[in-house]
C-alpha cells in the first residue's frame, strides 16, 4: 500500500493506492484546501489519523523545485522535507517529486480516453517527450528517451523570461514588468497570468469591461470568472483576454518542444486545459504553437494532446513510488 500525493498552491489530494496485475488503483482519496493548513505534515496526519492502513512507501508530487528531499513552495508558505514525513510515518521510504515529474509519471498510468488530440501528427516513437501544465502556476517537464524507454524528469521552465512576439505582447510585457520587475511565463501561462491579461486588456482600453463581469471577478475567483465569461462570449474583454492566454499557451509550449526536442509527444496537462478544450480546439494554439518560422514543418508533425484525468500527477507519484517510474507500454 502506497500514500500518495499532489500538493499544489489551491488544494492538496493525497490517496492510498496499490499496483495489481500492472494496473494502478487510487483508494480513500481526499482532498485539502493547501492554503488552510500550515504544512504537508499536517495534512498527512489528519488524512492518515481518519485510516488503519500500514503503508510501505510514501510519495508526494510538490509545485515547486526538489533539492536534496526538500521543497521551498513557491506559491504557499511552507517548507516540505522529506525526513520529517519519513519520521512521521514509521521510517518508511519517501519521494518527493516536482509536481510535473509526478504528472509524466502519471501519463505512463492513463488510457487513451484520458486525452483530448488537438494535433495527431507523426509520433517519433524513439523521440523524446515533454508536459506543460497550467493551473495555480506554470510547470514544464521533460521526458529523455534512452534508447530503452522515456524518463521524466524536472525542470522549472515555467520561470523563464517572457518572450513578446508582437507589439500586442511587447506593450503586455511592459505593464507587467512595472509591476513585478522579472516577467517570466507564469505570469501570463495561469490562472493568475490570464487575470493578469485581462487587468492590461483593461487598463489600456482595449476593451471596455462591463459592470456584472467586474461584481463576479471581485466577489470570487477571478480567472474562473473570466474564463466563463469569454467561453459564453458574454464579454468582449473577457473573450479577448482569453485568446491571448490560448495563444502564450500554445507559443510556450512551443518554445518547450523545441527546447526538449519532443518530437514523441507534447502533453498539457494542468487543471486550465481541460475547462478551456473548446478554445484550445480554435487554430490560435496550434498557430502559436508551430509558428517556430523556418521550424514550422518540425512542429507540425509534433502530436499535442490534452490530459483530461485530473488525478494525474497523484496517479504519477503512486506509480513511482510502487513501480520506480518505470514506462508502461505507452
Amino acid at each position: 500500500m502506497i500514500l500518495a500525493g499532489d500538493i499544489g498552491g489551491t488544494s492538496t489530494r493525497l490517496a492510498l493506492a496499490n499496483v495489481e496485475g500492472g494496473a494502478l488503483r487510487l483508494t480513500a482519496e481526499e482532498r485539502f484546501p493547501s492554503r488552510e493548513h500550515r504544512g504537508l505534515v499536517e495534512i498527512v496526519a489528519k488524512f492518515m489519523a481518519a485510516r488503519s492502513a500500514a503503508i510501505e512507501s510514501a510519495c508526494f508530487g510538490i509545485a515547486g523545485p526538489v533539492r536534496d528531499g526538500r521543497v521551498e513552495t513557491p506559491n504557499l508558505p511552507w517548507v516540505i522535507e522529506a525526513a520529517s514525513l519519513r519520521a512521521q510515518l514509521g521510517d518508511v521510504p519517501v519521494q518527493l517529486l516536482n509536481d510535473l515529474e509526478a504528472n509524466a509519471y502519471g501519463v505512463f498510468t492513463l488510457e487513451e480516453s484520458d486525452f483530448a488530440v488537438l494535433n495527431a501528427g507523426r509520433p517519433a516513437t524513439n523521440g523524446n517527450a515533454a508536459i506543460i501544465s497550467a493551473g495555480t502556476g506554470l510547470g514544464e517537464a521533460g521526458y529523455h528517451w534512452d534508447g530503452l524507454s522515456l524518463l521524466p524528469f524536472a525542470s522549472e521552465g515555467g520561470h523563464a523570461d517572457f518572450a513578446p512576439r508582437n507589439d500586442l505582447e511587447v506593450d503586455l510585457w511592459r505593464w507587467l514588468h512595472a509591476r513585478y520587475g522579472h516577467v517570466s511565463y507564469e505570469r501570463v501561462v495561469s490562472g493568475p497570468g490570464l487575470v493578469n491579461i485581462y487587468g492590461f486588456l483593461r487598463d489600456t482600453a482595449r476593451a471596455d469591461e462591463p459592470d456584472w463581469l467586474k461584481a463576479e471577478i471581485n466577489a470570487g475567483d477571478a480567472a474562473a470568472a473570466i474564463s466563463k465569461s469569454a467561453l459564453a462570449e458574454s464579454s468582449d474583454l473577457a473573450v479577448r483576454a482569453l485568446d491571448l492566454f490560448v495563444a502564450l499557451y500554445g507559443a510556450e509550449a512551443g518554445n518547450l518542444a523545441l527546447k526538449t526536442m519532443a518530437t514523441r509527444a507534447i502533453y498539457v496537462g494542468g487543471g486550465i486545459a481541460p475547462k478551456i478544450l473548446p478554445r484550445l480546439r480554435r487554430p490560435g494554439f496550434l498557430e502559436a504553437f508551430t509558428d517556430k518560422g523556418r521550424f514550422k514543418a518540425f512542429m507540425e508533425a509534433i502530436p499535442v494532446k490534452v490530459i483530461l484525468n485530473d488525478r494525474t500527477a497523484l496517479r504519477g507519484a503512486a506509480w513511482k513510488a510502487a513501480t520506480g517510474g518505470q514506462e508502461t507500454a505507452r
